[in-house]
């Protein structure tokens, strides 16, 4: 498919440009650049008090789905450090590395193949540096793994690798997982975790960074029945996006890859695409992988890994299925898919539409003023649900304002607390996409904002 091709400074149909999401992510809390004291650091960012809520919340459903809401997948946490022949058998030391040239006059960097991209981009004709004008180096290979030593000498002897993906972790633990959990095929192993990659060209705030992490399933099947799963698996995973996140449809599409795109190890590969303000580019990858990846390890371990079919007593190498999800480019998502500008009385609303499973904080609370007893109780219904929420107080301001901050951090519900609260015993319940509000009792209040959530269903 063709790329579409957009600023930084181009705007959705409601308003989110990445210029705008990386001043709401400053401003809120969201995500900083890292170390910025020291003037940052390429191509890392450190998540802020909200950022975290948001990247922990996302992870959490995507748990709830793999993993418990199936009876045949199970967990791991797989060691970022590994032997180094574990890069060796999956591929990654020999195939792992982008064609880099270099400006013999700017000294200006570039992959190979990105630059007809960058040329089309800036409508440049001639094949010199896209910068300068000047000559360019001939292409070489940049291998994309961090390296570095274990032990007390930093010798060739002692070199390992921060590990460039999550999968192998699954596939050298996959007889211990059979030995041990009493899984039968078809069944999958899910793990999150930090992954590291080199990255030349990082771009697009958190959409492209040097240390990242990922949310993968390998599930294990037997030869022969891959097809079939792997049509099942996407359309899993492309409902997960639209019905558990709260991602607009419109937005989420398949791309498939051609021949010349294929990993060495797949088969079959499919991009789950959203659109970015940037134009279309990936958000999941969904692979067949063949016994590629357990062969490669019985290989080189010198152990053949096997699986004992218990329903014909048949021994075979399984095939995988691979689904492949960047946690931290679905924060990206979540933020650009939420982020609306709204005229209201004459001013802008933003806002971002969280779904409430995924928002950073469920419920605001406020007094209506902080007189008459009113600030102490709305704190001591804050407390009763922090309970069960996440929850933020604010008694600085006009309420209308205090609403507005809840709204552009996403907050899906606001409580306030007035002088019916303390005569009737209820409260105001707000609501962040509709701005209604309705009087409900104070005594259930948590079991109505828990009915909210689950019966929500984005406009």
């Amino acid at each position: 498919m063709a790329k579409e091709k957009r600023s930084n400074t181009a705007v959705n149909e409601h308003g989110a440009s990445m210029d705008k999401i990386v001043s709401l992510c400053k401003r809120r809390g969201f995500v900083y650049p890292s170390s910025e004291i020291y003037g940052g650091l390429s191509a890392t960012w450190d998540y802020g008090p909200l950022g975290v809520e948001l990247k922990k919340n996302i992870q959490e459903a995507w748990w709830k789905e793999m993993v418990r809401r199936h009876d045949n997948i199970v967990g791991l946490d797989a060691a970022i450090m590994m032997h180094p022949r574990t890069w060796e058998a999956s591929g990654h030391v020999e195939n792992f590395s982008d064609p880099l040239v270099d400006c013999k006059k700017c000294k200006t960097r570039f992959r190979a193949d990105h630059l007809e991209e960058i040329r089309a981009e800036r409508n440049i004709s001639h094949p010199n540096c896209p910068e300068c004008g000047g000559e360019l180096t001939e292409p070489r290979q940049f291998n994309l793994m961090f390296t570095t030593h274990m032990g007390p000498v930093a010798d060739s002897g002692s070199v390992i690798y921060l590990r460039p993906e999550t999968a192998q972790g699954i596939f050298v633990n996959f007889k211990n997982v059979v030995d041990t959990s009493r899984v039968q095929i078809p069944f999958g192993i899910a793990q999150v975790g930090k992954a590291f990659r080199n990255e030349i060209t990082t771009k697009n705030f958190i959409f492209r960074t040097c240390e990242f992490e990922q949310m993968e399933m390998q599930y294990f099947v037997k030869p022969g029945t891959e097809d079939e799963l792997f049509d099942e698996w996407k359309a899993k995973r492309m409902a997960w996006y639209r019905e558990r996140l709260g991602i607009l449809p419109e937005r989420l599409r398949f791309s498939e890859h051609g021949p010349d795109e294929l990993a060495h190890y797949a088969k079959v590969a499919f991009d789950i695409q959203y659109l970015y303000p940037f134009g279309w580019q990936e958000l999941e990858g969904i692979h067949s992988r063949t016994d590629y990846d357990l062969g490669r390890h019985g290989e080189y371990c010198g152990k053949e890994i096997t699986y004992l079919d218990p329903d014909d007593n048949s021994r075979y190498v399984p095939y995988v299925i691979e689904t492949s999800s960047g946690l931290t480019r679905s924060v990206l998502v979540s933020l650009i898919d939420a982020y609306h500008e709204e005229a209201v009385e004459d001013e802008t609303r933003t806002v971002l539409h969280f779904h409430p499973d995924i928002a950073p904080v469920k419920v605001g609370v406020f007094p209506l003023v902080k007189k008459d007893g009113l600030a102490e109780l709305a704190q001591k219904v804050e407390l009763e649900l922090r309970e069960d929420f996440f929850t933020f107080y604010d008694q600085g301001g006009a309420i209308g304002r205090r609403y507005r901050r809840m709204d552009e951090i996403g907050t899906p519900f606001c409580v306030t607390i007035d002088y019916e609260t303390k005569d009737k015993h209820s409260v105001t319940l707000r609501f962040r996409d509709s701005m209604a509000q309705v009087r409900v009792p104070l005594a259930g209040l948590s079991d109505r904002i828990r009915q909210e959530i689950r019966a929500y269903s984005r406009a």
